[in-house]
């Protein structure tokens, strides 16, 4: 299987792929196979990404990224799992970082029409009290 993020491909050379008994469901059969699944792309020796994309990547997550998958009871399927953690771990750390919001104060004049509404506001309700005698 392939693995695409962004339209770069991740050839299986740069893929290595680990099995080993996994813990959770399956009682006697989870005790015989290796289902757990570790997946491992070697980014820093990848040519998948172009330099500046790579160094982005491994300076976010690592020069090896690893994903994991032991939930289902079948290996086939969890290998399925491992490569679309690691596609979507890529494509997070791909995606760039939102920008601080600089504060600022309020402006003279914003300042002026919040107090001159509430003044209004307080008017407006003044006006629907009883009169005192």
């Amino acid at each position: 299987m392939v693995i695409e993020v962004r339209g770069h491909v991740i050839p299986d050379a740069d893929l290595t792929w680990r099995f080993s008994r996994s813990s959770g469901p399956g009682g006697q059969h989870v005790n015989t196979t290796d289902t757990k699944v570790q997946l491992v792309f070697d980014l820093a020796g990848s040519e998948a990404f172009p330099d500046d994309l790579k160094h982005r990547l491994v300076a976010r997550l690592g020069a090896e990224v690893t994903a994991v998958a032991a939930d289902h009871r079948s290996q086939h399927r969890n290998r399925r799992l491992a490569e679309e953690r690691l596609a979507e771990q890529l494509e997070r750390a791909l995606r760039p970082r939102a920008r601080r919001r600089v504060p600022t104060k309020p402006s003279k004049a914003s300042q002026r029409r919040r107090v001159t509404n509430k003044k209004k506001r307080g008017e407006t309700k003044q006006l629907r009290r009883r009169p005192s005698l």
